[in-house]
């Protein structure tokens, strides 16, 4: 499937295929002026996942969401060599993770558990991990983005009331900083973009070294 072009922009032939099927990404990517192509991995796991995005025993979490985006990016380029698809396009691929009190925190499995962890970074400062990875050629490289972010004090009612818009449920720890969920943040440090799931310096700087201009 195609992406569309931003309004008032002409319309460009793909550079490259994103390997995912976040919109914050698609939006990133429109931002800073990268055409590219979808290629949706699998992700269901009772339909059989391209990847196991499950972390290893004692993975700390940075180590976590590199290695994630780099399989994503080779497994798709894998995908594309035996579809005989184009080999010109890079493959790029994303992950990010959520790390609080030295607990991974990935995406809530109901709405129950988006409220338990929305209760758990309440009031406090958590991390926002975010690993890009480009696959292009014979090579795959990666880049991390690390970003602190604070939450003031959440009432059950707001949780709840946040909850039912539906930002949590595909979110890595529960809510869109881009969304609702600006209303929770007293204070951000590092990547606004990698806190959304696509660090735009980190990833600007992967795509030139694979020929790919930004902007």
């Amino acid at each position: 499937m195609m992406a569309a072009s931003p309004p008032g922009t002409k319309a460009l032939k793909p550079t490259i295929y994103l390997a995912s099927r976040s919109p914050r990404r698609r939006e990133l990517l429109k931002q800073v002026g990268v055409p590219f192509q979808l290629f949706q991995l699998r992700e269901e796991p009772g339909r059989g996942a391209d990847v196991d995005e499950s972390p290893a025993p004692g993975e700390s979490a940075a180590a976590y969401v590199v290695r994630i985006a780099r399989t994503k990016a080779e497994v798709a380029a894998h995908y594309m060599l035996r579809r005989s698809l184009s080999q010109r396009w890079p493959v790029l691929a994303a992950d990010t993770t959520v790390v609080s009190d030295s607990r991974i925190i990935g995406k809530p499995e109901n709405a129950d558990d988006a409220a338990r962890i929305l209760a758990s970074l309440s009031g406090k400062q958590h991390e926002v991990i975010t690993a890009v990875a480009v696959a292009f050629g014979e090579r795959v490289e990666s880049a991390l983005s690390e970003s602190r972010v604070w939450f003031r004090n959440l009432t059950a009612d707001e949780i709840s009331r946040y909850i039912a818009l539906g930002e949590s449920l595909d979110k890595a720890g529960a809510y869109a900083i881009q969304g609702r969920a600006a209303a929770f943040v007293t204070r951000i440090e590092g990547s606004y973009s990698g806190i959304m799931g696509l660090p735009l310096a980190e990833t600007a700087e992967l795509l030139g070294r694979a020929g790919i201009e930004t902007l």
